[in-house]
């Protein structure tokens, strides 16, 4: 148990038995009666997001959201298999609970596995990763008409924006939440 006056940005907390992350909170003190917090919640597994008030000093239930660094080994059918690289463990992921994350995934990158009560929660890529483009068309030097982007895909099998310089075989930097197009790695 904690109070809304304790709240922090990242925080946990187990709201009629589903658990919400504090993505945004402020303490609220009026002229005229009691303070209160102002909060935007997300929901851990869903990812939906609500605004919800709570009274300044009420007391809410945390949630230990215990968030470890792991390796990605391979894919088994439907699950995606991470090893715990401080104790070796094997942790089965789903497909559903990765998300999007499987766009910007390889063999051997490290992320977080976000779990709860032996639940895996969800799965943190860092904010970028380098992927070498595997196809994309010649871009024309005239051809303005897409705005100086065009399509590739990259190893993953994921397809992005780039400009059209770029050719394929060329390593480049994703944004892991977004999708898009950084620049070129080095």
């Amino acid at each position: 148990m904690a109070s809304t006056n304790d709240l922090k940005n990242g925080m946990v907390l187990n709201i009629d038995g589903q658990l919400w992350s504090v993505v945004e909170f402020q303490h609220v003190k009026p002229g005229k009666g009691p303070a209160f917090v102002r909060t935007k919640l997300k929901n851990v597994l869903s990812g939906k997001g609500i605004d919800k008030t709570f009274n300044a000093g009420l007391k809410v239930e945390t949630a230990t959201v215990d968030k470890r660094d792991m390796q990605y080994l391979y894919k088994d059918g439907e699950d995606f298999v991470f090893m715990d690289t401080a104790t070796y463990d094997q942790v089965h992921v789903s497909a559903i609970t990765m998300g999007d994350a499987t766009n910007f995934l390889l063999e051997g990158q490290d992320a977080i596995v976000a779990m709860h009560e032996g639940q895996v929660l969800y799965v943190e890529l860092p904010a970028s990763v380098i992927l070498e483009i595997t196809y994309t068309e010649p871009g024309l030097q005239g051809d303005r008409s897409s705005a100086g982007t065009k399509p590739a895909t990259v190893e993953t099998g994921y397809e992005i924006q780039v400009p059209l310089f770029l050719e394929q075989g060329t390593k480049v930097k994703v944004d892991t939440r977004t999708g898009g197009y950084l620049g070129r790695a080095n």
